[in-house]
């Protein structure tokens, strides 16, 4: 089973060598793609060096930032095309733990095609953020998960684990969302094709270096996304409507 963790990285020099090394010593064989948006503090350039001493990273260089979402999908194109069976997304700020792998991992040997790292699934597992902003994450999951209907407690975390014919199926080139909508978008086309999803409770951290890339636009973009795929749920009720009665 080839194992790909994609790590999206925009000013994140600071947090990459020790997060490689962390993943590499897991002792799991698994590989990392660096997905580097041109960061101006030279992110891209530590990437290339590392590559060099460890053979299992690899670096996709993208020409410039164009949001999280757009990261992942470039991401999950190079799985696709190199072949990888099981796909991981994380951040490359220490926010999630790469302890939890084997976790991810023993659950899809369970039969799960999704399994997602969840700050709220058991609780409230944050660590260090503002209260405001601990209260607009789970408020937002609140509404993603009232309005999509989708039983999901953290839809918009970034800690993921697909196995590959989920990628497969979610037909990339219509995933639409940019930013941290993009983790609505992807669990919800993944859940509404029938794919078995999972949470697994993880203790989320702040950041340790560097600036949140946080910005109302994300937000907003995720507030007007979920009324969308709600109408494409319908939608495809409707489908199924028609097709049972004629």
């Amino acid at each position: 089973m080839r194992i790909l963790v994609i790590v999206p990285t925009y000013n994140e020099r600071g947090n990459l060598e020790p997060l490689v090394r962390k993943l590499l010593g897991l002792g799991l064989g698994l590989e990392v793609l660096v997905v580097d948006d041109n960061s101006p503090n030279g992110t891209g350039e530590v990437a290339e060096r590392l590559s060099k001493v460890f053979p299992e990273l690899h670096v996709l260089h993208r020409e410039k930032k164009e949001g999280l979402g757009r990261a992942y999908v470039a991401g999950f194109r190079y799985a696709l095309e190199h072949g990888y069976d099981v796909i991981i997304q994380m951040d490359a700020d220490f926010s999630h733990d790469p302890g939890y792998i084997p976790r991810f991992l023993g659950k899809l040997k369970e039969g799960y095609d999704l399994i997602l790292g969840s700050r709220y699934v058991d609780g409230v597992n944050v660590i260090n953020w503002p209260m405001k902003r601990l209260l607009l994450s789970y408020l937002a999951n609140w509404y993603s998960r009232k309005v999509t209907g989708m039983p999901v407690w953290d839809a918009t975390g970034g800690y993921k684990a697909f196995r590959r014919k989920v990628l497969e199926n979610l037909d990339l080139n219509r995933v639409s969302a940019s930013g941290y909508a993009f983790q609505i978008e992807t669990t919800f086309r993944a859940w509404l094709k029938g794919f078995k999803v999972c949470e697994i409770p993880i203790v989320f951290w702040d950041r340790r270096w560097g600036e949140s890339k946080m910005k109302f636009g994300v937000a907003w973009e995720a507030v007007w996304l979920v009324w969308k795929l709600r109408l494409e749920k319908c939608l495809r009720g409707l489908r199924w409507t028609s097709r049972w009665s004629s």
